[in-house]
C-alpha cells in the first residue's frame, strides 16, 4: 500500500477543525501507515492522532496512543524522534488522568514522576511540572496545591511550559477556587488583551475569568466575555467542562432563559461526554440551571431531549429532569471522592448545586432588559397627596375630579375621586353622586386598560344616569362605554359611539361635547382601519365647539389620511397638530404629533433627512420616562439613522428600542428590529454583537411574511460570522446559495458560493475551498457572469496549488485563461486587470510546477498588465515574483 495515501489523508487532516472528522481521517492514515509497514511514518502519525483524541473530545482514547508513541521513542529516540512533542503531550495526558475515577489517582502521580524525570534529564525547566502538580492537588483538594503554586510561579519559562494565555488561566483557577478573585484579575489582566494563537485561547482564559469578573463587580467584562468564550466552545465537544462553566454564569446572573438555550443545546452531549468529570460538571451545572428556569415560575416546562443509544427523543419534564441531573452529578462525585479520598469534588458539585445569584440580572447586550412588572391594579395604584383633606362637599369633589379629567391630569382626579370615597363612608352620596361615581370608576379602569371592569362600572353610570332622566351625562357615558366595548373587540361599540356624536351634534352643550364624541368616533374609525369614515367624521367638527381640541383633531386628520396614502396631506395636518401642541405649552402632547410627523415624512420616496430626527429628538424630550410611544421613538430613530447611513449612532437607539419594548412585554415588536440592530452591527464591524443579535432575532423569524427578513437575518449572519472568522460562516453562505438556486437566482448562488469558499480559503481548508469555488464557477456561468467565470477558476487554481495538486491547478488556470476571452470588449481596463491576476498567479502554479521559463513569461505579463494600470503595488508584488523566478533559473 503506497503512503502517499497517508500524506494526503494528513493534508486533507490538517484542513479539518478537531473533532470526529478530522479523528476518523488520522485513525485511517495509521492504519494504511500500519498497513504499509513504515514504522517511522505510523509514530508521528500516532502523534498526532493523541492530539486529535484529546483536542476532539476523546481524551481515554489518547492515553493508548500516547504509550505506545513514548515506548516507540524510548525504544529508539534516534528514529523516532518527537522528543518536544511527546514532552508536551505528557502534561495533558496528567489531567486527563484526573477526569476518570476508574483510573487510579497513582497513575497520575507515576506519570507526574516520569515527566519531572524527562524534563530534567533534558535540561528543561520544571515550571511546568509544578504546574501540573498544582493541577492534581487542586483536584483531590490537598493542601500541597499552594506550594506547588507558589513554585509554579517562581520558576523560569521554557518552551515547555503552556502558552502566554494558558499559563495564566491555570493560576486563575488556582486564586478562584482559593477565593483570591482580585489576584486572580492581576494575573490575567496582561494576556487578556493579547492576540493569542493557542487551540484553547482566548477561549479558555475568558472562562476562567468568569467567576472574577462577577466577584469583583466587573459585569460588562464578565458579559462580554461569556459571549465571546460560548462561541468558541459551542462547536467544541471537548470543552464540555467549559460549557457548564458558562451555564453557572447564566444561572447566576439572571440570565436563565439563555442558560436553557445553552442547555438545549447541548443536552445530548451527555450521551457521549469525553470524560466523567466533564459530565459530572454540566450535569451539576445544568440542574442549577432548571432550578433557576423553575424559580422564575416556569416549573411546568419541558426540555427536549435527543435520541441516542435505543432511547427516543422526549419532551421530558423540567423537574424530572432537574433532578435526574442533579442525582448523577452527585453520584459521580461520590465516585471522584472515593478514588481521591477526599470530599472536594462532592463540595464542589454541592456548591454549584446550592449557588444563589451572585447578581439579580446581568445584561448580555445593549438590548437586553427585563420586561417592567405589571402596573398595581387600579384600586392599589398610587396617587399623589393633594390638598383635597379638607373638603367635604361631595358635588365639589366631582367636579375638581371631572375638570382636571377634562384637563387630562388623571392624576389628580383620582386624588379627587379617593377624597370622595373617603367621606362616603360617612356620607350617603346621591344617586346622581352615585352615578357620576360610577363613571369615575369606569375611567379608572380603562386608563388602566382594565376593560371588563371599565365596561361594567360604565353600563352601571349609564343605566343610573338614563334612571335620573340625565341625558347628557348618559350619552357621555355611552360615548366612553362604546370605546370600551371596542377595545374589548365588541363592535357594538362603534353604533355606541356613533349615537353618542349624533346625540351631541344635534343637542350642543357649549361645553365641547359634540367635538370630544367626534373625535372619538373619527379615532375609532383610524384604529378601525377605516380612514374614509373618520375622516368624514372629522370634517363635522365644528372647529368653535372646542378650539382647544384642535391639535388633536388634526393629529386624527393626519392619521386619516396617512392610511389613504395621501402622504402631503398627512404632513400638512400633522404640522398644524404639532404647532398646536407646542401651543398648549403641555410638552406631553408634542410627542405623538411630532414622532407622526416624522414617520410620514421619512416614508416620502427621498426618505428620512436631518429634519426626520430633529422631530424625533423633539418628541423623546417631551416624553416622560419609559412606555411604548418612547420604544417607538427609539425604533424611527433608529431606522432613520440606518437609512442616511448612520448605523453606529443607528445601533444605539435601535437597542433602546428593542430594550423598551421588551421592558413593556411587547416582544413582537423587536424581532424585525433585531434583524435592523444586526445590520448596523455589521456595518461597523462589530461582528459578535452582529452575530448573536441575528441569532437571537432567527428563531422568531417563521412566518411566510418573515421570509424577506429571515433572509437578510440569515446573510448578515454569514457576514459576521465570516468576520469572527468562524468555520460556520461557511456553511451559512452554501444555505444561502442552496434558496438562491432553487429560486432560479443563478447571479446571488454564484455570490454566496463564492463568499463560502473564501471563508474556506481563508481557514487554509482548501480542498473543500476548491470544491466550492468549482460550484461557484458553474453559478456564474448560468448567471452569464464572465467575470465570476474567471475570478473563481483562479481562485479554485490557487486553493488546489495549496493542497498540493498542482496537476489539477494547472488545467483549472489553463480554463481560467481560455475564459479571459469571454470578457466584454467595452471595458478595457477590466478585461486587463482580469488577465493580469490570471497572468500573475498562472506564474506562481507553473514554477510550482517546475516549469520556470514559462512561469517567468506569465509573470511578466503581468507586470506589464498592472503597469499599464498604474497599479504600483501589484507591479511591484509581481515584479518580485519574476525576480524570484528568474533568480531560481539561474541556478
Amino acid at each position: 500500500m503506497s503512503t502517499d495515501d497517508v500524506y494526503a489523508l494528513m493534508a486533507r487532516s490538517q484542513e479539518l477543525p478537531y473533532g470526529e472528522a478530522r479523528t476518523v481521517l488520522v485513525e485511517d492514515a495509521l492504519r494504511r501507515a500500519e498497513a504499509a509497514g513504515d514504522e517511522v511514518l505510523a509514530f508521528h502519525v500516532r502523534v498526532r492522532l493523541t492530539d486529535a483524541y484529546r483536542y476532539g473530545g476523546e481524551p481515554v482514547k489518547a492515553f493508548a496512543t500516547f504509550s505506545r508513541s513514548l515506548a516507540d521513542h524510548d525504544r529508539d529516540p534516534g528514529r523516532f524522534d518527537e522528543t518536544h512533542g511527546l514532552l508536551w503531550q505528557i502534561k495533558a495526558i496528567v489531567s486527563s488522568l484526573t477526569l476518570f475515577p476508574e483510573i487510579p489517582l497513582d497513575r497520575a502521580y507515576s506519570v507526574l514522576d516520569d515527566m519531572e524525570r524527562r524534563y530534567k534529564a533534558g535540561g528543561h525547566s520544571l515550571q511546568a511540572v509544578y504546574h501540573y502538580r498544582n493541577v492534581v492537588a487542586r483536584h483531590v483538594g490537598d493542601g500541597s496545591a499552594d506550594e506547588w503554586y507558589a513554585k509554579w510561579r517562581a520558576a523560569e519559562r521554557d518552551e515547555l511550559s503552556d502558552c502566554e494565555g494558558c499559563d495564566p488561566t491555570g493560576m486563575a483557577r488556582h486564586l478562584v477556587q482559593a477565593g483570591r478573585h482580585e489576584e486572580a484579575f492581576e494575573i490575567a489582566a496582561p494576556v487578556l488583551d493579547a492576540t493569542l494563537r493557542c487551540n484553547e485561547q482566548p477561549q479558555s482564559i475568558q472562562t476562567a475569568m468568569l467567576p472574577v469578573y462577577l466577584r469583583t463587580g466587573r459585569t460588562e467584562q464578565a458579559a462580554d466575555a461569556h459571549r465571546r468564550a460560548y462561541r468558541v466552545h459551542r462547536t467544541r465537544l471537548a470543552d464540555m467542562g467549559d460549557v457548564a462553566e458558562h451555564l453557572e454564569f447564566c444561572a447566576v446572573t439572571g440570565n436563565e432563559a439563555r442558560g436553557l438555550e445553552i442547555l438545549q443545546r447541548h443536552l445530548g452531549w451527555l450521551d457521549r461526554a469525553p470524560s466523567t468529570h466533564a459530565e459530572m460538571s454540566f450535569c451539576a451545572a445544568a440542574a442549577l440551571v432548571l432550578g433557576r428556569v423553575a424559580a422564575a415560575g416556569h416549573g411546568e416546562a419541558t426540555v427536549r431531549r435527543p435520541a441516542a443509544d435505543g432511547r427516543p427523543a422526549a419532551d421530558v419534564p423540567l423537574a424530572e429532569l432537574r433532578a435526574e441531573l442533579a442525582e448523577r452529578a452527585t453520584e459521580l462525585a461520590g465516585r471522584f471522592d472515593a478514588r481521591n479520598g477526599t470530599s472536594c469534588q462532592g463540595d464542589q458539585i454541592r456548591a454549584v448545586l446550592e449557588a444563589e445569584p451572585v447578581a439579580e440580572f446581568v445584561p448580555l447586550a445593549a438590548h437586553h432588559r427585563r420586561p417592567a412588572p405589571a402596573a398595581p391594579a387600579a384600586a392599589q395604584r398610587p396617587v399623589p397627596d393633594d390638598d383635597l383633606s379638607a373638603e367635604t362637599d361631595l358635588d365639589r369633589l366631582l367636579d375638581i375630579a371631572d375638570e382636571r379629567r377634562t384637563r387630562r391630569d388623571l392624576s389628580r382626579s383620582l386624588a379627587a375621586w379617593r377624597r370622595f370615597d373617603a367621606v362616603a363612608e360617612t356620607a350617603e352620596p346621591t344617586p346622581l353622586q352615585k352615578a357620576r361615581r360610577l363613571d369615575g370608576k369606569g375611567v379608572e379602569h380603562a386608563v388602566a386598560e382594565e376593560w371588563p371592569p371599565a365596561a361594567s362600572f360604565l353600563e352601571a353610570a349609564h343605566e343610573l344616569f338614563g334612571e335620573l332622566g340625565d341625558d347628557t351625562r348618559r350619552h357621555r357615558v355611552l360615548g366612553r362605554l362604546g370605546a370600551v366595548h371596542l377595545r374589548m373587540g365588541d363592535r357594538r361599540g362603534v353604533d355606541e359611539m356613533v349615537t353618542a356624536a349624533e346625540y351631541f351634534t344635534s343637542n350642543p352643550t357649549g361645553e365641547g361635547d359634540a367635538t370630544s364624541s367626534l373625535l372619538r368616533l373619527a379615532t375609532a374609525y383610524v384604529e378601525l382601519q377605516r380612514p374614509a369614515e373618520a375622516l368624514a367624521t372629522l370634517d363635522r367638527v365644528d372647529p368653535d365647539d372646542d378650539p382647544v381640541s384642535a391639535g388633536e383633531m388634526w393629529f386624527v386628520r393626519g392619521q386619516a389620511l396617512l392610511m389613504s396614502e395621501d402622504g402631503e396631506g398627512a404632513v400638512a395636518a400633522l404640522r398644524r397638530s404639532a404647532e398646536a401642541a407646542r401651543a398648549a405649552d403641555d410638552p406631553e402632547l408634542v410627542a405623538p404629533p411630532v414622532l407622526l410627523l416624522a414617520r410620514a415624512l421619512a416614508q416620502r420616496e427621498s426618505g428620512p433627512d436631518d429634519e426626520v430626527i430633529a422631530l424625533i429628538d423633539e418628541g423623546l424630550a417631551a416624553l416622560p420616562g419609559p412606555s411604548p410611544m418612547r420604544a417607538a421613538a427609539h425604533s424611527e430613530r433608529g431606522l432613520a439613522l440606518l437609512a442616511l447611513d448612520r448605523p453606529a449612532d443607528a445601533a444605539a437607539d435601535l437597542a433602546e428600542a428593542i430594550a423598551g419594548w421588551t421592558a413593556e412585554g411587547l416582544h413582537e415588536q423587536a424581532i424585525h428590529l433585531r434583524v435592523d440592530l444586526a445590520a448596523a452591527y455589521l456595518s461597523t464591524d462589530r461582528h459578535l454583537e452582529a452575530a448573536e443579535t441575528a441569532e437571537e432575532a432567527l428563531p422568531a423569524l417563521t412566518g411566510p411574511e418573515d421570509a424577506g427578513s429571515e433572509r437578510r437575518c440569515r446573510l448578515i449572519l454569514a457576514h459576521a460570522q465570516k468576520g469572527l472568522g468562524e468555520e460556520e460562516a461557511a456553511a451559512s453562505f452554501t444555505s444561502l446559495a442552496q434558496d438562491a438556486a432553487r429560486e432560479g437566482q443563478h447571479d446571488a448562488a454564484a455570490h454566496f458560493l463564492y463568499e463560502a469558499a473564501d471563508v474556506l480559503s481563508n481557514l487554509d481548508q482548501d480542498v473543500v475551498a476548491a470544491e466550492r469555488f468549482a460550484e461557484a464557477t458553474e453559478a456564474f456561468e448560468k448567471a452569464g457572469d464572465p467575470y465570476g467565470v474567471v475570478r473563481t477558476g483562479r481562485r479554485r487554481a490557487m486553493c488546489l496549488l495549496w493542497s498540493g495538486d498542482t496537476d489539477e491547478a494547472l488545467t483549472v488556470v489553463d480554463a481560467a485563461r481560455a475564459a479571459l476571452a469571454g470578457l466584454p470588449p467595452d471595458n478595457e481596463p477590466a478585461r486587463v486587470w482580469e488577465t493580469a491576476l490570471v497572468s500573475y498567479d498562472e506564474a506562481r502554479i507553473l514554477a510550482q510546477a517546475g516549469r520556470l521559463p514559462e512561469a517567468a513569461s506569465a509573470a511578466s505579463a503581468a507586470v506589464d498588465g498592472f503597469t499599464a494600470l498604474d497599479q504600483s503595488d501589484p507591479a511591484a508584488e509581481a515584479a518580485r515574483l519574476r525576480d524570484d523566478i528568474t533568480a531560481a533559473m539561474e541556478r
